[in-house]
């Protein structure tokens, strides 16, 4: 086999987890009486890491620091307690992650969400495989696309990265399968469009989870 293990992004690319997000932002946004916005407007806002996310979703004269962390405290407040009214593994998901893993490849994931919801969602909608790192946002870690966490990742397995098959659905996750010498696949499920992963450095685009078995 080329690969000997799958590094995943999980927003997006494992989980459909948009809904959720947005009715969490949404809510910490009117607690303050700033505007909302509709769900599919979030497809753009997340990828970044969380600080980010608050960031974008504030109204342009608003965003400074201090009433971005305002949005993100009370964002980590309602997410905490709605992150699983919607959110489910995208379809086909489950099969390939078991074709993936009887087949002997190793599997990871790595988000920019924080460490405690990625483990949370993790834990809970996709128990039945065991991911041999889950890495979330840490203070002591950059997000991506800085390819740190992905390498680490890389280390704690006792993989090179060349090893890795890095799936993702942002440009983000391309330049970090770029940068940590990973190989990229783009998914098309999630929250970006082709052009946007293929600019980014993606090899090859999947249009569904089935289309991954083949590339390994």
């Amino acid at each position: 086999m080329k690969y000997k293990a799958t590094l995943f992004d999980l927003d997006g690319t494992l989980l459909d987890t948009l809904r959720d997000i947005a009715g969490s932002v949404n809510r910490a946004l009117s607690s303050l009486g700033f505007p909302e916005h509709k769900v599919d407007a979030y497809k753009y806002f997340v990828g970044d890491g969380e600080d980010v996310l608050a960031f974008r979703a504030l109204p342009e004269d608003y965003r400074d620091p201090a009433t971005v962390n305002t949005v993100l405290k009370l964002f980590h407040e309602f997410y905490a307690i709605h992150w699983g009214d919607y959110t489910r593994p995208y379809p086909g998901i489950p099969e390939m992650l078991n074709a993936i893993t009887d087949i002997g490849i190793r599997i990871a994931v790595c988000s920019n969400k924080g460490q405690r919801f990625v483990e949370a969602t993790v834990s809970a909608l996709l128990p039945k495989w065991h991911f041999d790192v889950v890495l979330g946002a840490q203070p002591s870690i950059p997000t991506k696309p800085n390819p740190k966490g992905v390498l680490q990742i890389a280390a704690q397995m006792n993989l090179k990265p060349t090893d890795f098959l890095y799936l993702g659905d942002s440009g983000v996750d391309m330049k970090t399968a770029v940068a940590a010498g990973m190989y990229p696949v783009g998914v098309l499920w999630g929250y970006r469009k082709a052009e946007e992963l293929l600019a980014s450095g993606a090899k090859v685009l999947v249009e569904k989870p089935s289309d991954v078995l083949p590339l390994i």
